[in-house]
């Protein structure tokens, strides 16, 4: 048949406390960064920091609010399980960077 189409469904949407019960423990998982940011940043500062030790761990304390922020920015229009799975990134790439700063201080306060 010509001038006819045949439409797909829509896709089904995720219930909204599905995705705020997601946003809510991926929340959790981020605050546990941060909690662990704000120990090393005061175990470190009793050692003694620069002043580039000083900016550098406090965008440590930052960084895993920012990664929070965009991850559920990117993900909001989505559905529970791509939501969780772009929280799960965001907390990969919040893991490497911690990882990244704790060699980095710990070399540093070794030195």
């Amino acid at each position: 048949m010509t001038g006819t189409q045949i439409s797909q469904p829509a896709p089904a949407a995720s219930p909204r406390w599905l995705s705020g019960l997601v946003l809510g423990l991926a929340g959790l998982f981020y605050a546990y960064a941060i909690w662990n940011a704000v120990a090393h940043l005061i175990t470190m500062s009793q050692v003694g920091l620069s002043g580039i030790g000083w900016a550098t761990l406090l965008f440590g304390v930052v960084f895993p609010a920012i990664v929070f922020v965009f991850a559920s920015l990117i993900g909001r229009r989505r559905s529970a399980g791509e939501l969780a799975l772009v929280l799960l990134a965001g907390l990969g790439i919040v893991a490497v960077f911690w990882l990244s700063l704790l060699a980095y201080s710990l070399t540093l306060a070794a030195s």
